[in-house]
């Protein structure tokens, strides 16, 4: 049996981007379904750290009113750095507003904010294959719904399916500038478990991390409440594999605060810990959120950037179909502004996890023991000029030692600023990408001399 939809826009995941991208279009007054691989009763339901930075701006297709139930921690201003290799605690203040998340909630929320703006929800439905033209335009997808075929034709598709999504490895991007340049190992694999325990901590204003024994994961404790904690890890997986669970479990048992503690749910993950795609979108296509790499890559953190790329490919694919035009051309201004408004800080930051491949861990958590809390984040929050010599000034008694560590931070975030530099100069057609790419690259090739670090890309 075989079931078809028409829609003038079809975006595949009920997560972040693809609620916010159908919540756009919906308000436009187009025809949108939102096809979801979950029941109803499980979707929105992901592994995630439930940390929301930038909890103060949301844009207004669903508006931050319509999310804020679950907000269930906003106390939270600074992060927590547990160095047991120096015995020591770092306190580093957080600017911008923070909040922890019931993350299950959230999704819920956002889901019935994509419905009340007007868009149809299909759930238990897999998507399986892309339909394209025979000049490369996606017209649709197809996927299964309790065992029978069902098709939704549209004029433009939105990938919302997460990281590494079927979806770009089902699309023929042969007659586009779409990135295919992804690989797993520029990836992260998490674990997370939410934990009730029996007492409060005292850390209920704080996101906790600790290293791993390696330079490329880190374990979090972010306290959704003062007893109900959202603890997790994750490593690159260009590195050696981690026994997640194993390892979690072993740091539980080491924290006297979480003695009789119950375990509430968990879950597992990949997401990106790359730069942005280079590009987005293919004629009659754009991927949002995970499936592009919207994901600061140092923390993992994606909501707030899920939210204004689903905005953005919304706005794009109305203006597109107005248009009668929904080539990559017409699609281009999507990149366009993800890399202004938030492309380009992540690209700058992925230096930085460039690094953390090329760097011994105990080298790295004793020149952070060095440094008092209140400098290193003006450091990390200031211009360039205020990591390296200056910082070296500031602290040379107690950063003794690490002095060589200092000032090739300083020569990365140098690079790093360089490239943030020229993703401003992001091209506004895409006929001038392979130019910019082959800029981008040679910095690129600066960043790895510098680091030492093995090429991501």
């Amino acid at each position: 049996m075989s079931t078809s939809h028409e829609y003038d826009v079809v975006v595949v995941g009920a997560g972040t981007a693809g609620c916010y991208a159908a919540a756009t279009v919906a308000r436009e007054g187009l025809d949108v379904a939102i096809v979801e691989r979950k029941p109803a009763e499980e979707a929105g339901h992901i592994a995630c750290g439930d940390a929301l930075k930038g909890a103060d701006a949301f844009p207004e297709s669903i508006p931050k009113s319509q999310i804020e139930g679950s907000f269930t921690n906003t106390g939270v201003d600074h992060g927590r750095f547990e160095i047991p290799q120096e015995d020591t605690v770092l306190d580093i203040p957080v600017p911008g507003e923070l909040a922890v998340i019931d993350r299950w909630e959230y999704g819920r929320l956002i889901i019935e904010g994509a419905e009340n703006a007007g868009a149809d929800l299909h759930y238990d439905t897999v998507v399986q294959d892309v339909l394209q033209d025979d000049d490369g335009t996606v017209t649709g997808v197809r996927g299964k719904r309790n065992g029978d075929v069902v098709e939704f034709a549209a004029d433009v598709v939105v990938d919302g399916a997460g990281s590494l999504s079927i979806l770009q490895d089902k699309t023929d991007f042969s007659n586009s500038r779409f990135d295919t340049n992804v690989s797993y190992s520029q990836f992260c694999s998490a674990y997370r478990e939410i934990v009730e325990v029996p007492e409060p901590v005292e850390w209920d204003d704080a996101l906790v991390f600790k290293p791993t024994e390696r330079a490329a994961g880190y374990l979090w404790y972010f306290p959704r409440t003062e007893t109900t904690i959202n603890a997790g890890l994750g490593f690159q997986m260009n590195e050696e594999p981690m026994k997640l669970v194993d390892d979690l479990k072993r740091d539980l048992r080491d924290r006297p605060e979480f003695e009789g503690a119950e375990v509430k749910d968990k879950l597992g993950a990949a997401l990106p810990t790359r730069r942005p795609y280079d590009s987005a979108v293919a004629d009659g296509f754009l991927a949002v959120g995970d499936a592009a790499g919207h994901v600061n890559p140092t923390t993992g953190g994606g909501i707030a950037g899920a939210a204004y790329a689903g905005t953005y490919a919304g706005e794009q694919a109305v203006r597109a179909i107005a248009d009668g035009d929904v080539s990559e051309g017409s699609l281009w201004r999507y990149n366009e502004r993800v890399m202004d408004h938030f492309g380009a800080r992540y690209a700058g930051l992925d230096v930085y996890n460039v690094l953390s491949t090329a760097v011994d861990v105990d080298d790295l958590m004793g020149l952070l023991a060095s440094l008092p809390g209140e400098k290193l984040a003006e450091a990390l929050y200031s211009g360039t000029t205020s990591f390296g010599p200056t910082l070296l000034a500031k602290t040379a008694k107690d950063s003794f030692g690490y002095w060589g560590q200092i000032l090739n931070f300083y020569k990365t975030k140098s690079l790093a600023d360089d490239l943030m530099e020229h993703y401003a100069r992001y091209p506004r057609r895409p006929e001038a990408l392979d130019v910019w790419q082959e800029q981008r690259d040679a910095l690129m090739d600066d960043i790895y001399a510098v680091t030492g670090a093995e090429p991501k890309y």
